[in-house]
């Protein structure tokens, strides 16, 4: 009896721990997050035909079945050879999107969305246009791209001791994907749509003095509120265009700070 009561006693610390840990997720980031994990598992277990899942032109266009729009982003194969990739994928999924939410988008979980909606909408139309089944890969590609845009200059360690900039994991992800998988369409595309999101969002209005042609709706804002906050790590980047009379001819400026997959040297 006292054995079984340390084990119980255990079992309920770590049920706690784990609670605790998921309910300190950004609410975005967890519930993306959430229905990554679901839905590839029911599909594993045989609850949901994966069929039914992937993404198809003929069938969303000429029979209507909007659905695949949504579970193409959250669904993955599942099999012996995928697994080890699909874990990877909640990795990146869980650690980039929770360093945006809790970072650029710090109290903003409204403008966080917006960016994953507007991610998620350009992968459904490459999708369409390329034939593509599954938009996993691509959507979660263009999240650690957009954080690597925003955080250029903090030093990343990879394997076997290699460091780089941020601006270039998205580059070395699609190298070793090509190596390891034979792919490298998908993440090519994650880039892009990535890179769209950013130039139109940051780039374009701060850097060449652009109109801003993305701006949060404010039902968003209504779903999930603005709230105050005191900081958080990373920010937007600052503009190029400054002011002649307060330029010091240093020529740099801060795409923002943030925590990296391994190490994070300073410069």
């Amino acid at each position: 009896v006292v054995h079984t009561s340390r084990y119980t006693f255990s079992f309920s610390m770590a049920e706690g721990d784990i609670a605790i840990w998921f309910k300190g997720i950004p609410i975005v980031t967890r519930i993306w997050f959430s229905l990554s994990v679901i839905f590839p598992l029911l599909g594993r277990v045989g609850l949901l035909n994966p069929l039914y899942m992937i993404l198809s032109f003929d069938l969303v266009v000429y029979r209507f079945q909007i659905w695949r729009l949504f579970t193409s982003a959250v669904f993955y194969v599942i099999s012996p050879q995928t697994g080890f990739h699909y874990l990877l994928n909640l990795y990146f999924l869980y650690s980039y999107s929770r360093r945006l939410e809790s970072g650029i988008f710090d109290g903003r979980s409204g403008d966080h969305l917006f960016m994953v909606l507007i991610l998620w909408a350009i992968q459904v139309v490459l999708g369409l246009l390329l034939e593509l089944w599954l938009l996993m890969d691509p959507l979660i590609m263009s999240v650690i791209y957009v954080w690597c845009q925003l955080n250029q200059d903090v030093i990343m360690q990879f394997w076997f001791g290699m460091q780089f900039k941020a601006m270039y994991f998205p580059w070395v992800l699609t190298v070793l994907n090509m190596v390891l998988r034979g792919g490298g369409l998908t993440d090519l595309l994650g880039i892009f749509a990535g890179h769209v999101y950013f130039f139109l969002m940051f780039k374009y209005p701060q850097d060449f003095g652009g109109r801003s042609f993305l701006s949060t709706p404010q039902f968003l804002y209504k779903l999930l509120p603005s709230r105050r906050t005191i900081g958080g790590f990373g920010q937007a980047p600052i503009s190029r265009r400054q002011d002649p009379a307060n330029d010091n001819g240093g020529g740099r400026h801060d795409w923002g700070q943030g925590n990296i997959l391994g190490n994070v040297h300073g410069n």
